[in-house]
């Protein structure tokens, strides 16, 4: 009976021991875990306003160097009299020239095709993409459209449309106070402070009562 006490107590004790030492590595495991998604976010969007104003402001020195292919649109919610901050504009890269002659108004309906960005970032080098109407390289015969007021656009995207022409495609970049301000997008896929980067194709406009044709029955 003794030997039996004895070996019933050991195990016991093991069982214990056992019980303890998986508490102790999952404790490891969980605090691991957190650890881990902390850093991701922390070093994926850190000193994220400082960065994007530095973003910015480099956009003034590629159009000096190249005022062929860089221009930039002022805000049409800005005095237009006024020099203005370097914020009041929407910096723009001629990507391709279409070959209309007039420019859509703020009240028209647009045919675009677009895909936005975020700067680069340490997991995103191109910068992560947070809406597209295609994926890959550009092509009509291939890309799925947005058809929209241009009123129901950002400042910034709509004060670009109003410059551009049937057929041209710009590599458009917002400032934070054109697009989202200072907090985050409702989808929650745009940060606050970001400097939005958009490749926009406008395909087409309509004014007034004008309706556009039906993308499905284009002719290409």
């Amino acid at each position: 009976m003794t030997t039996i006490r004895y070996c019933i107590r050991q195990l016991e004790q093991l069982g214990q021991l056992l019980f303890v030492g998986c508490l102790s590595c999952l404790s490891c495991f969980v605090c691991s875990c957190s650890e881990s998604d902390d850093e991701d976010l922390t070093g994926e969007f850190a000193n994220w306003q400082e960065r994007n104003d530095a973003f910015f402001f480099t956009l003034e020195d590629s159009l000096r160097s190249n005022s062929a292919l860089w221009t930039k649109w002022k805000s049409y919610t800005k005095n237009a009299q006024t020099v203005g901050a370097t914020t009041d504009y929407v910096y723009a890269k001629l990507v391709q020239k279409g070959d209309g002659g007039d420019s859509p108004l703020y009240t028209d309906t647009v045919r675009i095709a677009y895909r936005g960005r975020l700067i680069p970032s340490a997991s995103y080098p191109q910068g992560y993409v947070f809406d597209q109407t295609f994926v890959g390289n550009y092509d009509i015969r291939t890309t799925d459209v947005y058809d929209a007021s241009i009123s129901a656009f950002t400042d910034g995207f709509a004060t670009a449309l109003q410059h551009m022409h049937r057929g041209d495609r710009y590599l458009v970049y917002v400032p934070y106070a054109l697009g989202y301000g200072t907090s985050d997008s409702s989808s929650g896929k745009i940060p606050g402070c970001s400097v939005l980067v958009f490749d926009i194709v406008l395909i087409d406009f309509a004014s007034g009562t004008d309706k556009l044709v039906s993308w499905s029955a284009r002719q290409l």
